[in-house]
């Protein structure tokens, strides 16, 4: 149940940063004429905060071991076919 709330959290957070992303883009189109807009800004705090966050949330899975690398792929689950016998 954790490692399930803790996947769906990190993918909340990444689609946060690439939405944050985006829209630090449309500001930065937006107001380029402007010189005193600080949305670009404000958006580039806000995807550092979300990306610190889902460091955080990352190194928080692997260090309780709700997370981990490569074991738990789909495809680790099947049984290697066993080699024919040649005489």
């Amino acid at each position: 149940m954790v490692r399930r709330l803790l996947k769906v959290i990190i993918i909340i957070l990444l689609i946060a940063v690439i939405v944050s992303l985006f829209s630090g883009l449309i500001f930065l189109f937006k107001d380029s004429d402007r010189t005193d807009s600080k949305r670009t800004l404000y958006a580039l705090g806000v995807r550092i905060t979300l990306a610190a966050l889902l460091l955080a949330t990352m190194f928080y899975g692997f260090y309780t071991g709700e997370l981990r690398l490569g074991t738990n792929a789909p495809w680790h689950a099947r049984e290697a076919p066993e080699p024919p016998n040649d005489p």
